[in-house]
């Protein structure tokens, strides 16, 4: 009897086995992500970090660049992946990094971005409804915040691709003689536009969802997106730029994974995750005005993480699922 038990023993652990192993079949494996130096994306990343290690993965410490260097990063094989990059917005800088001969876009990690010029309610229900409205320097005077008598426009930083569609437009409407484009530290500028706004004074800024700024100054409520006159994007990009009956000058864009196609190749679990992986864009700014109340430590970050799969567990634990069954 005793003999039974022990062979029967060794039998069951010896049919086991694969399934453990295909527990982890990422074990062994080293993965170097890529991602830009912003509190607000590294929930994001994190949630797919964690996924990675329940897999068996280890990830390694993320280089932290501006977005054009991502793109290069990855392409040049100095990173295995990146989950910010913007389909519409960045595919310039995917494909002068070596587009599709070198790596992939992955599934679509976050529907529904936006972005746009937004101005003051006040400004707007006074009649300054599109951009084209402010080739009027009479206009455009109304958001001179340095006296030089142009319209200073919070903007976009330079790296971020942003800044190519608002000097292309710009350029493309005609208001060059009346808006200047101040760019630098995001966050100084649109903090500055943030003081002004509050102290009265009409605003003029882009900004971007899912962002913790369109909580601090709420579109429809404190402030309201601008229309453009057309449709017009640079380097021949195309895309749905209409949204709520608005044209915002920007495509209605989808963020996601970017990856090395050997990467992919010699790790299905890892693709498989990248495909499916999914965020709701109101999760990603809910976690992103915890980070604006102050919650912004690492630890802090990795709690909404953990809290965020706790809440979506199943579907969660859907997508180890098929990683774990696209290794076989």
């Amino acid at each position: 009897m005793k003999h039974f038990t022990i062979a029967s023993a060794l039998a069951l652990s010896l049919a086991a086995t694969p399934l453990l192993a295909n527990e982890k079949p990422g074990e062994g494996v080293t993965v170097r992500p890529v991602m830009a130096p912003a509190l607000e994306e590294i929930f994001q990343h994190r949630v797919l970090f964690r996924a990675l290690e329940d897999l068996g993965y280890t990830v390694a410490d993320p280089q932290e660049v501006e977005y054009q260097t991502i793109h290069l990063a990855v392409g040049a094989g100095d990173g295995d992946f990146t989950a910010v990059s913007w389909r519409t917005l960045h595919d310039a800088f995917y494909q002068e990094s070596g587009g599709d001969a070198v790596m992939t876009k992955v599934g679509s990690l976050i529907d529904g971005a936006l972005q746009g010029y937004l101005v003051d309610k006040a400004s707007y229900e006074a009649g300054i409804q599109n951009l084209g409205d402010l080739k009027d320097p009479a206009n455009a005077a109304k958001f001179d915040a340095d006296g030089d008598g142009k319209a200073d426009l919070a903007g976009c930083a330079p790296g971020w691709g942003c800044e190519r569609v608002i000097e292309h437009q710009l350029t493309e409407f005609g208001l060059r003689d009346t808006i200047t484009h101040n760019q630098g530290a995001y966050n100084a500028i649109i903090a500055d536009t943030i003081a002004r706004h509050q102290g009265g004074e009409p605003i003029l800024y882009y900004t971007w969802t899912p962002y913790w700024v369109s909580g601090a100054m709420v579109p429809g409520q404190d402030v309201e997106w601008l229309s453009v006159p057309y449709s017009s994007l640079p380097d021949g990009a195309t895309g749905v730029t209409s949204f709520d009956g608005k044209e915002l000058g920007f495509a209605v864009d989808s963020i996601g994974v970017v990856a090395r196609n050997d990467f992919l190749a010699e790790n299905p679990a890892a693709a498989k995750l990248f495909e499916l992986a999914k965020i709701d864009i109101n999760d990603i700014s809910a976690q992103n005005k915890k980070i604006a109340d102050g919650e912004d430590s690492s630890d802090a970050i990795d709690g909404h993480v953990a809290e965020w799969i706790a809440a979506h567990q199943a579907e969660y634990d859907s997508w180890l699922e098929a990683a774990r069954a696209a290794a076989n």
